[in-house]
């Protein structure tokens, strides 16, 4: 499971930078240019934005690399990560393989109750 939740965070990280990029460069383009009618409108909270764009691909990516050697602390960072993405960009066509794969991971590295290597989760 350990595996499965590493493999899973690193992909679902790689998705989550995507999606950032995208968000961030939305809303910097938009401060940056203003607004067009019809076609750009800032979004409600932009730090909101910027920091979710920031810190989520970087939870997920890191609770995936240590999943298989401190599973507690990377699966809370996976579903940190899952979390704050679809608070920050709700769930849609673009957020729904990041959410997913990032959740499922860090629920497979919560439910590794034995683990590969003798260190317990504290």
């Amino acid at each position: 499971m350990r595996s499965a939740a590493t493999a899973l965070g690193i992909i679902g990280g790689c998705l989550a930078i995507l999606v950032g990029f995208f968000g961030y460069g939305y809303t910097e383009a938009v401060t940056r240019f203003g607004e067009v009618d019809g076609l750009l409108h800032q979004v409600s909270d932009p730090a909101l934005i910027r920091t979710a764009s920031f810190l989520a691909p970087l939870l997920a990516i890191a609770g995936g690399a240590m999943a298989k050697v401190r599973a507690l602390p990377a699966g809370l960072m996976l579903l940190a990560a899952a979390g704050l993405i679809y608070y920050a960009f709700g769930f849609n066509v673009f957020t729904m393989f990041p959410i997913g794969m990032a959740a499922l991971g860090g629920v497979l590295a919560l439910a590794a109750g034995k683990p590969d290597e003798p260190k317990s989760h504290f």
